[in-house]
């Protein structure tokens, strides 16, 4: 009910009254109040007013199941998430779920990463409320030679999810570095790992993981010239869960042509 409460809001062109999402939910009005305080203390700003309702001001950076739902416009992809405030790796429990017979498009996504994987075995830990940890699984028609494609539908989806920034001035800034990184300014902002399980000639599934600087200001000395986020590129306004549900979108429609076209 919370997601669907704060949906409705960020929907409602104006105020919606407390009777409204009362016959909406079939619950009391003390329940939509316990809600709406609920969002108040973490940080969203609900304005309430006799006789007219509740509507919904601003939003914190967060990054919740509720706030995640709450923001998805897809058929599918996303529509299933998994959220963790800490997790190992996004990509290992999304290939735990493909093997459980998770439905396609079950989203994992952490708050914070602290085994998160990249090629060739590489690791490292995502800090709590500074980037995007996420894998999405998929169960494509296709063979499994076709699969690493998939690494640029999903680079192109989050390519442009991320022009669609504010403060992000200018497509040139943004690049993909094939085989599996967007960067800005020369540095790395996102990796992508695509992984699969599969037989000789078809896929149990693929699991394509993706982590996305976003708030970081600071890197370790190693990856200083290497490495940037959006808030070093200027984009200091971004909020993580639009994010997400930006590229979802943008992924489900590029992914469907994929699977049509082959290619």
């Amino acid at each position: 009910m919370k997601a669907q409460i704060l949906k409705m809001l960020r929907e409602a062109d104006g105020y919606i009254s407390g009777q409204q999402l009362c016959e909406k939910f079939g619950v009391s009005r003390t329940a939509v109040w316990k809600v709406i305080r609920q969002l108040q203390e973490e940080g969203y700003e609900v304005e309430a007013v006799r006789n007219k309702g509740y509507r919904i001001i601003d939003s914190p950076d967060v990054m919740t199941k509720e706030e995640l739902e709450s923001l998805m416009d897809t058929k599918w992809a996303g529509k299933n998430i998994v959220y963790y405030d800490e997790i190992d790796s996004t990509n290992l429990r999304i290939k735990q779920l493909g093997d459980e017979g998770a439905v396609e498009g079950t989203l994992a996504v952490a708050d914070r990463q602290t085994a998160g994987r990249g090629r060739r075995g590489r690791s490292w830990d995502s800090p709590a409320g500074e980037s995007i940890s996420m894998s999405i699984l998929l169960r494509p028609q296709i063979t499994p030679n076709q699969a690493p494609m998939l690494t640029l539908v999903m680079a192109c989806s989050v390519a442009e999810g991320i022009m669609d920034c504010k403060d992000v001035c200018g497509e040139q800034q943004i690049q993909i570095k094939w085989p599996n990184d967007i960067i800005i300014h020369g540095k790395k902002l996102v990796g992508i790992l695509t992984e699969m399980s599969t037989e000789m000639t078809w896929i149990h599934y693929v699991v394509i993981g993706v982590g996305i600087n976003v708030h970081q200001q600071t890197f370790p000395e190693e990856l200083e010239d290497k490495a940037s986020s959006l808030d070093l590129a200027g984009a200091q306004s971004v909020k993580r869960a639009e994010l997400v549900a930006e590229v979802m979108k943008r992924f489900e429609i590029y992914y469907e042509q994929f699977e049509k076209e082959g290619d």
